[in-house]
């Protein structure tokens, strides 16, 4: 009775583990056939899975055409530095406020997740009209001062959990080796906490990524773009060339995937290490 009580809940597990899988992967899939399909396939009255016959003229149009690989470049750049910057000002901010003797620390970090909190419509403006008089519009810094400042905040918050998890015996061992704060930081402290530093790091990668409303506000031109303005400006007036943008979210969100998979381990390691008070 015990095993088939077992049995039956190792497949409904299963079951929705399933489930979850093809719900949240059916729109990437629909969006990867829908690139391979001719235009005539997509405007037709009822739409087909399969693509027949099967065209790269999409992918074709997204590179040679739109010049897409020039907001990729973009992205990688203004997302990269953003990770790196956020990592940085993360990590010291987790560190002081785990390791160091800091008054109403959980005050502070407390302050440091409100400012997450605020609408982005709302932050706009005030952005544009201070990005505008320090002339850092349609340039790389003003998307990647931005997206730091966004993305510091829960950087900081899981790092701090997770420096938290680490026992406190490996500061007293630092201080008789005459290691001071820094050294504790950069030669203990950040060599242990890999998985957190690739959760927060893709976290981070993947938002400035993905962002949308500061990049359509801060850049005007293709030099500066990035992808979700890149695909916003395929369209027209009178036409909205689907397969073009179906192409160009494969290319984007294929490299996002891969980078997901490759890390899984760590990043559920990250997410859980901190919530265990060792």
């Amino acid at each position: 009775m015990i095993a088939r009580r077992s049995t039956a809940r190792s497949a409904l597990i299963g079951a929705g583990a399933w489930a979850i899988l093809l719900w949240s992967a059916a729109p990437f899939i629909w969006q990867m056939s829908t690139s391979f399909q001719e235009d005539k396939a997509l405007m037709a009255s009822t739409p087909s899975f399969w693509p027949s016959p099967l065209t790269f003229e999409h992918y074709y149009n997204v590179f040679a055409v739109k010049h897409f690989q020039l907001y990729v470049v973009n992205s990688i750049i203004v997302a990269g530095l953003t990770t790196l910057f956020c990592l940085a000002v993360g990590a010291l901010a987790a560190f002081s406020l785990s390791r160091l003797r800091i008054r109403q620390r959980f005050g502070i970090l407390n302050m440091i997740l409100s400012v997450s909190m605020f609408p982005q419509i709302a932050l706009v403006g005030p952005l544009y009209l201070l990005a505008a008089d320090l002339g850092l519009l349609d340039t790389y810094a003003s998307l990647v001062i931005t997206y730091v400042a966004l993305g510091v905040p829960l950087v900081t918050w899981v790092l701090f959990g997770y420096f938290e998890a680490l026992p406190r015996e490996l500061d007293e061992a630092a201080r008789m080796d005459g290691i001071g704060p820094i050294g504790l930081l950069i030669r203990i402290i950040i060599p242990l906490s890999g998985p957190a530093l690739v959760t927060t790091g893709l976290l981070a990668f993947i938002a400035a990524w993905n962002e949308f409303m500061f990049a359509l506000a801060f850049t005007s031109t293709a030099e500066h773009q990035t992808i979700p303005v890149g695909i916003a400006n395929f369209t027209n007036l009178y036409y909205v060339p689907w397969g073009d943008v179906a192409a160009a979210s494969v290319v984007v969100t294929v490299p996002l995937i891969v980078l997901v998979l490759f890390f899984q381990r760590h990043i559920i390691e990250g997410l859980t290490q901190g919530a265990v008070k060792e």
